[in-house]
């Protein structure tokens, strides 16, 4: 099965997770609620990699699917130590640090396991423009730790205005995505 997905106008978690929950067929959605929910994600927040992965490897889902989560978070780390020019072990999380960022994340390595797709294609990818407040302030979009994920990686031209691709659905599509075309 080949997976295909159009980010030119829009690249965030909601639109990787409904792309995928919509190629699934009836089995695979069991699958795929059987797996959320035993997989619980304690309601605290996670400030570093080091507590991502803690809570990452006590999920009660496939090696795969914590395998996936891991390496996910692992470019989200590597993003945010470039931005902020320290060692991957002391980068600090905010919203992908939360409990709902990391079930979020969690859901969609959960749908990818469930549909195994031999290959996964995007077009390429809307970022965005514009400015954002977050924990950091207000930035430029794309905000600098989607920056440094999308790097040499293909956006879509021309820029949208608001907040097309975050931090983590970049490192998703970076993780996942095998091959863009046109």
């Amino acid at each position: 099965m080949v997976l295909s997905f159009d980010f030119t106008e829009n690249a965030t978690r909601g639109q990787i997770f409904d792309t995928l929950f919509n190629a699934m067929d009836e089995a695979q959605h069991k699958r795929f609620y059987e797996i959320i929910e035993r997989a619980e994600v304690p309601e605290k927040h996670h400030h570093d990699i080091g507590e991502i992965n803690k809570t990452i490897d006590a999920l009660d889902a496939p090696d795969q699917v914590k395998n996936d989560l891991r390496s996910v978070y692992a470019i989200l780390a590597a993003a945010e130590a470039k931005v902020h020019g320290c060692d991957v072990s002391q980068t600090h999380f905010h919203e992908v640090g939360k409990a709902g960022g990391i079930r979020n994340a969690l859901a969609i390595c959960a749908e990818f396991y469930v549909l195994a797709p031999e290959e996964v294609v995007a077009t390429p990818i809307q970022p965005g423009e514009g400015e954002i407040e977050c924990a950091h302030g207000v930035l430029s979009l794309p905000a600098p730790a989607t920056a440094a994920i999308l790097e040499g990686m293909p956006l879509a031209e021309p820029r949208m205005g608001g907040e097309r691709c975050t931090p983590t659905s970049a490192a998703l599509i970076k993780h996942f995505v095998k091959s863009f075309k046109e």
